[in-house]
């Protein structure tokens, strides 16, 4: 047979492959579905408020980093109410290390304006959820079926990755979102919705992984047009990525001689915002070394520790170099900054960068 006879046949055969059903998918979710903290079991209505709270974290995170800060949440605040009355410096702290900090922010607003304006109950549509604060396409259609049934189709990463290879979408992202949640509101089935995206995220999470796609597992291997054709590691395409550039600059650990050590919060807004952090330089690809002292918070005997601190950012990767001095009890903060123990700074909201500095200056 000819290359172009063989192709030929390919494509008669991917053309006759027989459309994907959602009755299979959720017959195999009702057997491997996976036992999540936040997940309720068959038979049991969702709660709306861990629904949300779950997503919320899960957001750009693992669902091992989220597990143990969910139940911790949880724990302390057991519902919309309760988080709405507290402080945003308290939930800050406990998010802290978890990342993307703008998303524990948002939690709190949003707590505040469903427990002050909508009475303490999440509304039920997509349209009414995503005029909350930190609630975007996915999220709100995530809670309008996990937690109230609505017909509605969340598409997150795991869903991108199984619908990109069952058609073969060959357009890269993020050119061929529109295109892939067109597909998967066109496979919700009208009933048990809800079901049917948790089994959508649990398959691309277990089965249609990134690499090494376990196809032989999957109730939708005779559906799958990338499987059929051989090639679905490749999928989804992804349009080529520019490198973001580096950044540089340099943090100062001060620690005064009773124990205390110097500290300051950053701006509600941009980075990292609202968090305690150390004193830094400004963060930029053109960075001076032989100018950070300048931008030191105190006058000092500071001593520039061996080694770096590296983190990397959604958008771009950090370099700090780290600066140590001690100091007398007597001194006082600098402006913008305070004093607070070194023995109980870690129940400080402090971001994992800066937890890296404090570590690298105590180990130094």
């Amino acid at each position: 047979m000819t290359l172009a006879g063989a192709q030929a046949r390919k494509k008669k055969r991917l053309a006759r492959r027989p459309a994907p059903s959602a009755a299979a998918l959720l017959a195999w979710y009702d057997r491997h579905r996976r036992k999540l903290p936040w997940r309720a079991e068959p038979g049991e209505p969702a709660d709306p408020y861990r629904v949300w709270l779950s997503e919320i974290m899960l957001q750009q995170t693992t669902v091992k980093a989220v597990a143990p800060y969910y139940e911790r949440f949880l724990t302390r605040w057991p519902d919309i109410g309760a988080l709405a009355a507290a402080t945003l410096d308290d939930v800050l702290r406990a998010w802290a290390g978890l990342g993307y900090y703008a998303r524990a922010r948002n939690l709190h607003a949003c707590a505040r304006v469903v427990a002050e304006e909508h009475g303490g109950r999440f509304p039920h549509t997509e349209s009414a959820l995503r005029r909350l604060p930190g609630i975007g396409a996915y999220t709100a259609a995530a809670i309008a079926a996990i937690a109230f049934g609505r017909k509605a189709a969340p598409v997150d990463g795991n869903i991108e990755r199984v619908i990109a290879r069952l058609f073969a979408v060959e357009e890269p992202l993020p050119a061929a979102k529109p295109r892939i949640r067109a597909r998967a509101e066109a496979l919700t089935p009208d009933r048990r919705a809800g079901d049917f995206a948790q089994a959508m995220m649990d398959l691309g999470a277990t089965i249609c992984t990134p690499k090494r796609p376990a196809c032989s597992l999957c109730p939708w291997t005779e559906n799958c047009a990338a499987r059929m054709r051989g090639d679905q590691e490749t999928f989804p395409r992804k349009a080529a990525r520019r490198e973001n550039e580096q950044r540089r600059g340099a943090a100062f650990v001060a620690l005064r001689a009773d124990g205390m050590i110097l500290v300051r919060t950053r701006p509600e807004k941009g980075l990292l915002g609202g968090m305690t952090e150390v004193p830094t330089t400004e963060w930029s690809s053109d960075f001076d070394p032989g100018a950070a002292e300048a931008d030191a918070p105190l006058k000092a005997k500071w001593r520039k520790l061996p080694g770096t601190v590296t983190h990397v950012f959604t958008h771009f990767p950090l370099e700090l170099a780290v600066y140590a001095a001690q100091l007398p009890r007597s001194t006082r903060p600098a402006r913008g900054t305070r004093w607070t123990p070194l023995a109980t700074v870690h129940t400080e909201a402090l971001p994992n960068l800066m937890r890296k500095v404090i570590a690298h200056a105590l180990q130094a």
